[in-house]
């Protein structure tokens, strides 16, 4: 008995069979006829591309659960970069979003597309990113939801942001005095004309504890992300961003 499972054990393992792991569809694409490409972020994973079947043949058991901001149980089979839906299920809860909240987190999904390489665990990131929709699902201003987020997942991509010291000086900063921000480097004070691309000190401290209770730090650290994460995307586009910035929310 024992030789049997150790047998059926090493199959499931030479075929990458996983089950039930937690995850979210982050964009789904037609594929053929009848079934769908997904980029799914994954808990124990990371994102992964899934192939899903006849998921949109009407008598599909997948077809009404492949939906955005849901958290799934997701089961698959394959080792390739592009692996098989066996079977997706609702895990329960139900994440609802609406009006420009649901625009965020389409955001949302947008960095991780853009940012997050393949088959590259991030389970902090992954509660993070839980964390992020329901509170957009709950609270009515996005904007501190969405600095917390971007922060988070630069920090866990290995591009953590520093904001306490002057990058020149290594001296702290200070919270009365204006400063720009060198990306990969840090802040550097700055004298003469003030723009949208000088910084009060105060705001740096702020965004290092989290705290977006400062009408004036919201607004800068909104540029300063802007900045930084344009930095990192290079030439690609985020949609979501413009789309939010035309309706003056970004």
């Amino acid at each position: 008995m024992n030789d049997e499972r150790l047998i059926m054990s090493m199959r499931t393992h030479e075929k990458g069979m996983q089950d039930s792991q937690p995850g979210f569809v982050l964009h789904s694409y037609q594929y053929r006829e009848s079934s769908l490409l997904l980029d799914a972020f994954t808990k124990n994973f990371g994102r992964i591309a899934l192939v899903a079947r006849g998921a949109r043949r009407p008598r599909s058991a997948l077809r009404g659960v492949l939906l955005a901001f849901q958290p799934l149980l997701l089961s698959w089979s394959g080792k390739s970069e592009l692996r098989t839906l066996r079977r997706a299920e609702w895990e329960g809860r139900s994440i609802r979003p609406s009006g420009v909240s649901l625009i965020c987190a389409f955001y949302l999904n947008e960095l991780l597309l853009r940012l997050l390489p393949r088959d590259d665990p991030h389970e902090r990131l992954f509660a993070y990113y839980q964390e992020a929709l329901q509170a957009l699902a709950t609270q009515k201003n996005p904007s501190p939801i969405l600095r917390r987020f971007e922060m988070r997942l630069l920090r866990e991509l290995g591009y953590a942001l520093s904001l306490q010291h002057d990058a020149e000086t290594g001296t702290a900063v200070q919270p009365n005095r204006y400063y720009r921000y060198v990306v990969e480097r840090g802040p550097v004070a700055a004298d003469g004309a003030q723009d949208e691309l000088h910084f009060l000190g105060k705001t740096f401290l702020d965004m290092a504890l989290e705290d977006y209770r400062d009408p004036l730090t919201l607004q800068q650290s909104r540029n300063l992300m802007r900045l930084i994460i344009t930095h990192y995307l290079g030439n690609q586009t985020l949609h979501t961003r413009q789309l939010l910035m035309d309706m003056q929310h970004f």
